[in-house]
């Protein structure tokens, strides 16, 4: 696998989670082996992770050392890279070591840190490099993959940050023979506009990728070299659900990725769906200090959940306390009303995440009832923040609303473990992952019916709205509401149902099936192609 990002080492959303847990999961059944190769970042310490230089296979004395080319337009030049190794949960994983990945301080954007140093670097920016770390990040791969004198059944290359090694292995001279058994699958984990890594400087794709010219002009998309246009003759393709593939290629919604899906659909390139899965251990209430909440509870247990009650508490006791929580920014306080139903919401703000619509349903419930409380943990646009703040310190809605700007694991375990309501109004969303973190503390989701969020099965494992407006995502809060406080006893029955739905069809056991039969067209296809 190939991804920027991997669980604890690495990471930025949720891909670090979907690949280290794939892999995982993987390389536990037998006769598999899983190897993942991603950047060495500056802020990672690869000796102090278990990670040790790889040698050279044939001079075992020395450090394993190569150089990849990576010309410009008009400069023909090479860099140099080290790799260093380790087995990690069964997954052997390679960190590809080079001045241009050493030198960033985030996987995709510039750091406070990084702005104070070079004052271009703004904070929050994404790498003005990010094509060319790509492009290293694949070559070198590929590079090590021959050194190795590794021929793998498949490579699966994550976003568009990977997509091109398909093409490159297949056009480009040597390797094409090297890896005449090798099948490709790109996943595509978010298709949105931003998200496809392309660029508008022609030469400048053609000279680092050493594409044919005629390969990269045929794989542009509204004027830009698209890597996930590059790959895709060569690959199988995915996206992270079901509805979200049949969206990009069969819905006007199309229109948010610049027409990506039906791009792809012109050149007979159907898009698969595959549903992204769950660890439930990785959030158990169960084991309330693994998951650092102040009590135990079990959504799939027949008893109350009167551990989910103590957590509701110890959070809303924790908000209204002097102390300050290190690395997040308060605006509000809660009532200390435990009975009060308690929405929440977690994730980035964001035009993507439908926050507009949240706050603007918010200053609307607000205005009408006061039988709710609201808690949102997140960070993003600054008009976003400004709009929520203002609802927070409005004096009407004293100890109603909560703002915590920023992000902290332990703390989202205990705002998942607190609330009873967790809202997602996203504008698009290829699967979402929330949805099952919410379920397994048992939080009901309320969400906009789109890409993955589909899952969320409305008045059986949540509550979901079709039409993305103020008044819809209204009236599904106001639906919850109603039967929180009328029949609570359906409430109960609604978080047993989530769970047991991700215990039956989305835990990485089950969700690692379908990629595998991926794996074997993506196989079929090169060996038949």
């Amino acid at each position: 696998m190939l991804s920027r990002e991997y669980g604890d080492l690495a990471g930025a959303g949720g891909v670090k989670d979907v690949v280290s847990q794939l892999s995982v999961t993987l390389a536990q059944q037998p006769g598999r082996s899983v190897h993942v190769v991603l950047p060495c970042y500056g802020f990672m310490k690869p000796e102090q992770l278990g990670f040790s230089l790889l040698a050279d296979p044939l001079l075992p004395e020395k450090e394993l050392q190569f150089e990849v080319d990576l010309n410009y337009p008009e400069e023909e030049r090479q860099e140099e890279v080290k790799v260093w190794a380790a087995t990690l949960d069964l997954v052997n994983i390679y960190l590809i070591d080079a001045e241009r990945f050493r030198e960033k301080q985030n996987v995709y954007t510039y750091t406070a840190e990084e702005e104070a140093s070079f004052s271009w670097q703004k904070t929050g920016e994404g790498h003005i490099d990010y094509f060319a770390m790509n492009i290293l990040l694949q070559k070198a791969a590929i590079g090590l993959m021959v050194i190795l004198n590794a021929r793998p059944d498949t490579i699966h290359c994550h976003d568009g940050h990977n997509a091109v090694l398909p093409a490159m292995i297949s056009e480009q001279q040597g390797l094409h023979h090297y890896f005449r058994g090798t099948g490709c699958v790109i996943t595509i984990h978010n298709a949105g506009q931003g998200y496809h890594q392309e660029i508008a400087d022609i030469p400048f794709a053609q000279t680092t990728t050493d594409l044919p010219l005629s390969l990269i002009r045929e794989a542009s998309l509204e004027g830009c070299f698209d890597p996930f246009l590059a790959g895709a003759p060569y690959a199988v393709m995915n996206t992270v659900s079901e509805n979200y593939a049949r969206e990009l290629q069969e819905t006007v919604d199309d229109h948010l990725t610049g027409w990506l899906g039906h791009e792809l659909l012109e050149k007979n390139i159907v898009l698969e769906g595959v549903t992204n899965g769950i660890d439930p251990d990785a959030f158990s209430a169960k084991e309330h200090s693994q998951s650092h909440i102040a009590a135990s509870f079990d959504p799939l247990g027949a008893a109350a959940l009167d551990g989910k009650k103590k957590c509701k508490i110890a959070l809303l006791q924790q908000l209204a306390g002097a102390e300050k929580i290190p690395g997040i920014q308060q605006s509000g306080v809660l009532d200390l009303d435990p009975d009060a139903p308690l929405i929440t919401f977690i994730g980035r703000l964001s035009t993507q995440k439908g926050v507009a619509v949240l706050t603007s349903a918010l200053e609307k419930l607000l205005k009408e009832r006061d039988d709710f409380r609201f808690l949102l943990l997140g960070t993003g646009n600054h008009h976003d923040e400004e709009g929520l703040i203002q609802l927070a310190e409005k004096k009407a809605n004293k100890g109603r609303v909560c703002i915590l700007r920023g992000f902290d694991t332990i703390l989202a375990n205990k705002v998942y473990a607190a609330g009873d309501f967790f809202v997602i109004p996203s504008q698009y969303e290829p699967c979402g992952l929330t949805d099952f973190m919410a379920q397994l503390f048992g939080n009901l989701p309320i969400v906009h019916a789109v890409g993955g969020l589909v899952k969320v099965v409305d008045g059986k494992t949540g509550f979901s709205y079709e039409k993305q407006s103020t008044a819809a995502l209204c009236e599904a809060i106001e639906r919850a509401l109603h039967l929180f406080t009328t029949d609570p006893s359906a409430i109960r029955i609604m978080q047993r149902q989530a769970v047991e739905l991700i215990h039956e069809r989305y835990t990485w056991h089950t969700v690692s099936k379908e990629y595998l039969k991926l794996y074997t067209k993506a196989k079929q296809n090169k060996t038949t192609g």
